[in-house]
This record gives structure tokens, sequence and C-alpha cells, in this order.
């Protein structure tokens, strides 16, 4: 999922206990079993009266079930003496809100304010403010997680170990022009369109389905577009079913405008910019919008998180608006900043003491594991270890998780079968993974 959209950040904090009182949620509607580790929901107050809702499970056992990443797809995963911190950013994002409502925001805007949240919770919650720290996120988490590292390493009171990007999105131009080779090659666009593509995008053995603007290209770019997002393929799993069906980009539904476009593919080209403003045009007129992910099923979270006794349990501010998978308003009046985080990423491992982590379900079309894979490549990083099956056991035995390539102090991983929200869709492949990553062990 985008994380501008249903945006959250994993902090990993390696042991303690302890913390603030009014904020522990001490019951959950709805369980037949309450968890036996302690919980806190509330909100971090950063710049400008925003307010950003977070949710932390200290030492998480077995039993654990615990927002829609959240709950859909870190419930799995068991692990021991690991406290974790989800925060809903940018204000206008979940439960998180503003006291202007004023959830126009940027790349720069959102970093600051989520260093400062992460700086709030250590102050409410001081026992873990030395304890090893992990930054992780996904999707969009692919911006938002190494510029909040890039404050974060400069702060030597926090105890940065390492960050771990999935299905991130790391470079604009990458990400569009390996989507293009991804679906070819996956059977979706067939020896037509290709040919046109070769020929009208494509000059001296190098391709630009980036920003070309060759008038034929980018009609055939459009028709890509068409097929990878609006045909009724998973853009999040190809090989997955649809939830909910094929559906229109665009709907009025029960006098709601439902938008199924989140925007972040082919945005140099000038249709793609002239859709945008159409969509924005259309928003403006309708008093209710909403914006789906395609192929997506997020009925089961937001019946459960606007149930109001969950609302209370959780301790949401009745200035919260109800929790939807993805903002509407944020994301239409977003301001993306970052066309590539390299200057992050090499800043980082220039420090030569944090473990970084690029990994991805190779079967997403979000934001595919190839562009991510030449993103590592273009660091230009020492190799350790050259690509090669990475192995995990489960109930059938040792099984490959998917391919690994070690370079100095990062390494990119891909996930084999998995789409976009890889815990989801491979539980027991992304905790060995995750494990490994934790406790430095070798993939």
């Amino acid at each position: 999922m985008q994380a501008m959209l249903l945006c959250y950040f994993l902090f990993s904090l390696l042991g303690s206990e302890a913390a603030p009182g009014a904020d522990e949620v001490k019951y959950l509607p709805g369980l037949q079993k309450q968890p036996s580790f302690k919980q806190y929901s509330g909100y971090l107050s950063v710049a400008n009266g925003k307010h950003l809702h977070y949710w932390s499970v200290l030492e998480s056992q077995k039993d654990c079930s615990s927002l829609d990443g959240l709950l859909t797809e870190h419930g799995p995963f068991l692990y021991n003496n690991l406290n974790t911190f989800y925060l809903l950013s940018p204000a206008g994002v979940g439960f998180s809100y503003a006291d202007d409502q004023n959830y126009v925001t940027n790349d720069t805007e959102v970093s600051m304010n989520n260093y400062l949240a992460l700086k709030e919770f250590f102050r409410l919650f001081p026992e873990f403010s030395k304890n090893e720290l992990f930054l992780t996120g996904e999707s969009y988490g692919g911006i938002y997680i190494p510029t909040l590292a890039e404050r974060v390493m400069e702060d030597e009171s926090l105890n940065l170990q390492g960050v771990a990007v999935g299905n991130g999105m790391s470079s604009y131009e990458m990400n569009d022009n390996s989507l293009v080779y991804f679906a070819y090659y996956h059977g979706l666009l067939g020896s037509r369109l290709w040919s046109e593509l070769q020929t009208f995008c494509c000059k001296g053995g190098k391709c630009n389905f980036y920003d070309n603007h060759n008038h034929n290209c980018s009609l055939s770019l459009s028709e890509v577009q068409d097929i990878v997002y609006s045909s009724g393929l998973n853009m999040y799993n190809l090989y997955a079913p649809c939830p909910g069906g094929v559906r229109q980009r665009v709907s009025i539904e029960k006098g709601e405008l439902v938008i199924r476009d989140l925007g972040n593919s082919f945005i140099s080209h000038q249709w793609t910019q002239l859709w945008n403003q159409k969509l924005r045009g259309l928003a403006s007129l309708h008093r209710n919008v909403r914006l789906d992910p395609p192929c997506t099923n997020s009925t089961p979270s937001s019946l459960y998180l606007n149930n109001p006794f969950v609302r209370g349990a959780l301790h949401i501010s009745p200035k919260a608006l109800d929790w939807v998978i993805c903002s509407s308003e944020v994301n239409l009046n977003y301001g993306r900043l970052y066309m590539d985080v390299r200057k992050q990423y090499l800043k980082l491992l220039s420090a030569l003491k944090y473990r970084v982590l690029v990994y991805n379900g190779d079967v997403d079309m979000a934001c595919n594991f190839m562009g991510d894979e030449w993103f590592v490549e273009s660091l230009h990083q020492q190799v350790e270890v050259q690509r090669r099956p990475w192995l995990y056991d489960d109930e059938e035995g040792r099984q490959v998780g998917g391919f690994v390539k070690e370079f100095d102090n990062i390494a990119f991983l891909t996930i084999k079968g998995s789409g976009h929200m890889v815990p989801t869709d491979k539980p027991i492949a992304a905790y060995a993974m995750f494990s490994r990553f934790i406790t430095r062990q070798p993939y």
C-alpha cells in the first residue's frame, strides 16, 4: 500500500519495559482472547498543531494479533523481547489529525514531523531511549524511511542500528522504467505494443519510459498503464485475484466519488498530469471522496477500527476522522519533493555502521523488484556476496525464500511469490527475513 495513503512506520526497540499509563490499551473489544503483552495507543503532538496517532506493542508474544498493516500484515509475527511502534503519518492518515484540519503537506514536512514524533515517543517512554532502534516501512515508506533516517542518524541520543524498506518507492525513474520490462516479460503487453515501445521510447540500446517527450512513446506508455493499473489485474500481486472484482478507476457509489488511482506511476508524463488535475477537479465537486487502492478489501479493518468501543479502547480523539485505508485529501494535495532517495542511502552507508535491507515481493507491480534492485545497484557499493537463493524452513521442510545479493552494509532481497504486502503473502518467509535482519544473522 502506498504509505502516503495508509502509512505507518515500524520502529523496533529491543528489550526494556514500562510506559505512560494513560495510553495503555487494557482491553480490545471483539477478541476471543485478550493479548498477554502490554500495548499503548495515543497521540504524539508535533509541529503546527498536528497530532500523530501511534500504537505500540511491547514485548510481543506468540498470541499477538495486533490499523491495516498492523492488523493484516504483522499480526502473525512472533517476536520475543521486541517492541514495535507504529506511527500513522502524515496528519490526515488513519486517526492522525491537525487542529486546523489542513492536510496539505510534503515530503520534507512529513520527515520533520516523523522525527519530532519519534523524539516525543522517547520523551513519553524514556526507558527505551538507549535501546537498539530499527526504522522500517513499505511502499511510500521508501521515501519516508530514508528521509527520516537521515535526521535520526544525526541525533546522538537515538541508538539507530538499521533501516529496512519493503517494496519501496526508491526512485520514480527506475520504478517506471523497470515496470515496462516487468510487464512485458510477465506476458502482459504483447509483441505489437512491445515493438512500438522499442521504436518510440528507445534509442541506442537505452529506453526511457520515465520522462520521454516523444508523442508516440507517451501513447504507448498510456496503454501500458491501462493494462497494468486499469484492466482488473491486481497491481499489488500479479498472480492474486482482485478482491471485489474488476472496478473502474473512478466511479460514483451511493453519492460518493470513489477513486482507485494512487497516482504514483509515470508522473512525469503530460497525460498523467492532466489526469491528476481532472481528479482534483472532480474531487472538488463532491462532498464525499473516497480513495480506495485497487484490488484491496479494507472493510474488515474499517468496521473494526471505526467501532466506537474500539476507538475508545485506543484513546482516539473525537477530532480524528473516521479511519479509512487511504486519505484522498492527503493524497490529492501531497507535495512529492524527492524523486529518488539516493543521497539519503549514500549518507547512511557512508557511516559504515548501519544495517540496511531493501526487500521486495517479486510479483508486485506497484513498486516492482527490478526497480529497487536497479536502485541498490546504482549505489555502487562493494559486493560481499553475489546473488544467491536464500532459504527458510516451513512445515514442508527447507524452502527457497527468494534471492539475495549482499553489499557492504546493505542487502537487496526478494521474496518469491509475494506481492506488495510481504508479511501478508508470505508470513513464514517474512518472519525469517526480519529475524535475520534484526539479529544481524546472514540471510
